[in-house]
């Protein structure tokens, strides 16, 4: 039998000393709530770029392709894109599908409210699969009768709100040109994406409208919108799309398009590192104030021990062992506390936000069991190595003083 692990099992198990027993829950407490919060800030983090990314790349894609030229408004001028550019999205196994759009600035006035919008034209290849998920009434525009979806289009949420809109209300929407031009709409379906630079900045038509409206051709288009597979990818596939495609075409990134919220993103993650980094310093400092105080009452049964014969690495394992036992203790209450949280709001959210603010109606969870066990793993490292060194102050202990001692 190991002497040194037995004896900090009784240590551990059946100490009778009060004060002791209060630091070492004290201490259990401290590294139970910390690790609870470090998966919890970690999940939440994740839920957050997760939900906010999906938002906006379900709405204008990942990559938008559009003609090279000196030209930064919304309405981008025209092209028709060639086979080699068609061809080479279609063979790129990165890339989930795209789809052709134009933007047409123009002016909704109604209910004597005005609002001034991005007409966001497209055509029957366009994905509903997002929108659908995102419906708030109505349905979405169809294609079936051409003429018919010329006449359609869709609004977000605030928009309708703004301007007092419903689905199956008409409106008349003035298009941005010289000379200004008209049209009478029908919404047919109302969303809400729940990302205020997309709800009050665009709504979905037929990309006809903005084709008749311009004098373009059956075939040009303002734009390509490509959806990729892997989302963490999006720089080397961005990279890849516009390498390949043709000299007077380039493209953009979402995170290029929207820098705003993906720096905020980004700015979340320093939040969590420190975050992280302090709570495992709490941590720490509990389970060093436990081990010390446990060291310093039991003084007597260091200097007998060693009056005995055993040496000072044996008596500082029976620290660290004691000590990496309360660890161990704190670890699996804080795993069954932080994921016990985290999934009770995963599927009930239960906590909620203002969506204005945080894009989010509830504050998101997303769990990696990897990253719990690289915090479980870390925690103990961390906390068995910074502990050899108060662990030390056994060999400082003199037998005859240490059985003197009271």
């Amino acid at each position: 039998m190991n002497t040194e692990y037995f004896i900090a099992g009784r240590i551990a198990i059946k100490s009778e000393r009060t004060f002791s027993k209060l630091i070492v829950r004290i201490a259990i407490a401290g590294v139970m709530l910390s690790l609870a919060v470090m998966i919890l800030s970690v999940a939440i983090i994740n839920g957050f770029k997760t939900e906010i990314q999906e938002k906006v790349r379900g709405y204008i894609g990942d990559v938008r392709i559009f003609k090279f030229d000196l030209n930064n408004s919304f309405e981008l001028t025209p092209f028709v894109p060639g086979a080699e550019t068609i061809n080479n999205l279609k063979k790129n196994k990165d890339v989930v599908y795209f789809q052709p759009y134009a933007t047409k600035p123009a002016i909704i006035s109604v209910n004597d409210e005005v609002e001034g919008i991005n007409f966001k034209g497209i055509d029957k290849s366009f994905n509903w699969k997002y929108i659908s998920e995102h419906l708030v009434s109505g349905r979405v525009i169809s294609f079936a009768d051409s003429a018919a979806a010329m006449k359609e289009i869709m609004i977000s949420q605030f928009t309708a709100n703004r301007l007092k809109l419903k689905a199956g209300d008409s409106f008349i929407m003035n298009f941005v040109q010289n000379p200004p031009r008209s049209r009478k709409f029908k919404i047919v379906g109302v969303y809400s994406v729940g990302v205020e630079e997309i709800d009050k900045g665009f709504v979905l038509g037929d990309l006809n409208v903005i084709r008749r409206l311009n004098n373009w051709g059956p075939n040009e288009i303002g734009g390509i919108e490509v959806r990729i597979k892997d989302f963490s990818k999006l720089k080397p596939v961005s990279l890849d799309i516009y390498e390949n495609l043709e000299v007077n075409l380039k493209s953009e990134s979402v995170s290029e398009f929207f820098p705003a919220i993906f720096t905020w993103l980004s700015l979340l993650d320093v939040n969590t590192r420190v975050l992280l980094i302090l709570m495992m310093i709490v941590g720490v400092i509990n389970m060093i104030t436990a081990l010390l105080i446990m060291i310093l009452e039991r003084t007597n049964m260091i200097g007998m021990l060693k009056a005995f014969g055993m040496t000072d690495f044996s008596v500082m394992k029976i620290f660290l062992y004691n000590a990496i036992y309360l660890v161990g203790l704190g670890l699996l209450l804080g795993n069954i506390l932080g994921l016990g949280l985290g999934f009770l709001q995963q599927y009930t959210h239960l906590f909620k936000l203002d969506q204005g603010s945080y894009y989010l109606s509830y504050v998101p969870i997303e769990i990696h069991f990897s990253e719990v066990l690289i915090l479980n793993v870390c925690t103990v490292v961390i906390c068995f190595m910074v502990l050899i060194l108060p662990s030390m102050l056994v060999s400082k202990i003199s037998p005859l003083k240490a059985i003197r001692f009271k």
